[in-house]
């Protein structure tokens, strides 16, 4: 999960920003990751954060503040690639805390090297990678700069999905009412 951001846009960290619920966008990703099928969940989160203690979350406190998402993907695929025992990742960014459990499962099952959702034709999170496409990110063989350009290079596989949280970027707290109002009309 991508959650090392400053969130200036939102007033701070939105690893650590609310639902409505009273959970952190962090505690919904990791349950949505959990939920979906994902058997470890790692987060990138602020240089010298705590560990936030959230059962089944591995915390990666990025080493230096300004670091963009793609080191940010690239520093928590490589902490990853230290277990050898999966071979899909899925790649949340943590300002996408509406993101359904059986939209991770779904798209971990689509076949190809990466696969991304969307929802009434606008892609979003999360990007499922198979290992060898991460192995060649933490290897700099794919260098981005973003990971969005590194797909349209080797390609992926578009997933329609009915799940509106896939394009849902919270990235400002008008942005997170607007989705929940969205998803509340959907249902």
């Amino acid at each position: 999960m991508l959650a090392g951001g400053e969130g200036s846009r939102y007033g701070g960290p939105k690893a650590w920003a609310r639902l409505p619920d009273g959970r952190s966008f962090l505690e919904a990703c990791v349950a949505t990751l959990l939920g979906g099928g994902a058997r470890q969940v790692a987060a990138t989160l602020p240089p010298g954060s705590p560990d936030p203690g959230i059962e089944g979350l591995r915390a990666l406190p990025l080493p230096e503040a300004g670091l963009d998402m793609f080191a940010s993907l690239g520093f928590g695929l490589k902490a990853l690639l230290g277990e050898r025992r999966w071979i899909r990742v899925a790649v949340l960014a943590v300002d996408h805390p509406l993101v359904r459990p059986e939209t991770v499962a779904a798209l971990a099952g689509a076949p190809g090297p990466a696969t991304v959702p969307s929802y009434r034709g606008r892609r979003g999170h999360p990007v499922v990678l198979d290992r060898l496409l991460a192995e060649e990110i933490v290897a700099g063989d794919l260098q981005g700069p973003t990971l969005r350009d590194v797909l349209r290079e080797v390609g992926f596989r578009e997933l329609p999905i009915d799940d509106a949280g896939v394009a849902a970027n919270c990235n400002t707290p008008d942005a997170l009412a607007q989705a929940l109002a969205t998803a509340n009309r959907v249902r």
